[in-house]
């Protein structure tokens, strides 16, 4: 006896809007389980992850801080996968957006005009752009896989980030430490309130405005997904697919350099080895959670930048493992996955032993 997944003839558009849903609650039933096994009290720990951060300005001004990446990443992802593009290497286009975006306070430190923001912006969406475009072309042109050069090149930009830092940029008067200068205040995105948010957040929150506009009301818009859905319905419309790679692969590196300029501009104010705690990553759950939408995705984003607090939360109150948010990001994934899965196929069970080699 064996079980087989039947492709359904029509899936449920129900089921489709609350699978992410459905997805979170057995996620957090994971989590209760994961806190019972480590010794701890699961109730108090899923308040501790989940609820805590949610009672505190400063905390909810972090979770605004954390989601601003996740939101940006993942709308630019949303367009790949929409297109059938599978870009796996967000986080290298955030870093090397952030290394392209941080060269004019770092090598022209002077430079301290009210140009020095926006031409930092500039080349760190450029940046990100030229990084992503690398796969897309390697796709066209030679028929790579882009989930492995893209994935490769994740490796590249953390390594050319790490050589930078402790190396040609690294602060003179840092104390050896591997770290950049600080940057200056022309340098800096402004911030709201009292905390660490920045005028990052109204950015993203611009950028799933437009996106949702041209996802739905465009030409482009309607490419995107006729291509991703059928692309030979298509060509026969006259929409290349490689132009809509080079341009999907563009936007998604762009928007990801974006968010890594902005990340150290804004939160952290100078280049370090380590810019990010795997944003480009995470924005691929944030993207699937959010069902490829950007208005979806900005709420997605704030879920999962919830992890990250939740994560600190418990590490330092409970005693958790810090691996602890990383653990309940994978398991929202694989339920999300999982309900998508059920979506589109139903499983049945075929009586008889599974066919071995010799017999087929």
């Amino acid at each position: 006896m064996r079980i087989e997944l039947v492709k359904r003839k029509e899936h449920s558009r129900l089921m489709a809007v609350l699978s992410p849903v459905i997805a979170v609650f057995l996620t957090l039933i994971a989590a209760a389980i994961l806190f019972q096994l480590s010794g701890k009290d699961p109730l108090l720990g899923l308040f501790t992850f989940f609820i805590e951060p949610l009672t505190d300005t400063w905390s909810l001004q972090e979770l605004i801080v954390k989601a601003t990446p996740l939101v940006l990443i993942a709308c630019g992802l949303a367009v790949c996968y929409l297109s059938n593009n599978w870009n796996i290497g967000a986080e290298g286009q955030f870093v090397f957006g952030a290394l392209c975006g941080s060269f004019i306070p770092i090598v022209f430190p002077d430079f301290e005009t009210v140009l020095t923001l926006p031409l930092m912006l500039l080349l760190g969406a450029l940046g990100g752009a030229a990084w992503g475009l690398i796969p897309a072309i390697l796709k066209t042109r030679f028929n790579t896989n882009e989930i492995l050069t893209s994935l490769m090149l994740v490796y590249v930009a953390s390594l050319i980030l790490d050589y930078l830092v402790r190396g040609p940029w690294r602060d003179p008067d840092g104390y050896n430490f591997p770290e950049s200068r600080l940057f200056t205040d022309a340098a800096t995105l402004p911030v709201i309130g009292d905390g660490r948010m920045s005028i990052a957040a109204p950015i993203a929150v611009v950028v799933v405005i437009v996106l949702t506009i041209v996802l739905a009301k465009t030409l482009k818009g309607f490419e995107i997904r006729v291509m991703g859905e059928s692309p030979r319905a298509g060509s026969f419309a006259g929409f290349s697919k490689k132009r809509l790679t080079l341009f999907a692969f563009a936007l998604a590196g762009g928007l990801a350099g974006l968010a890594g300029t902005m990340e150290v501009s804004g939160s952290l104010g100078q280049l370090l080895p380590t810019i990010s705690p795997g944003y480009g990553f995470t924005a691929i759950i944030v993207a699937f959670l959010g069902r490829l939408n950007p208005a979806a995705i900005l709420i997605a984003g704030l879920v999962l930048a919830l992890s990250y607090i939740g994560g600190e939360g418990v590490q330092a109150s409970m005693g958790v493992s810090d691996k602890i948010a990383a653990v309940i990001q994978g398991l929202l994934l694989f339920f999300v996955l999982a309900c998508d899965t059920f979506i589109l196929y139903r499983p049945r069970i075929v009586p008889g032993r599974p066919a071995t080699g010799s017999e087929i």
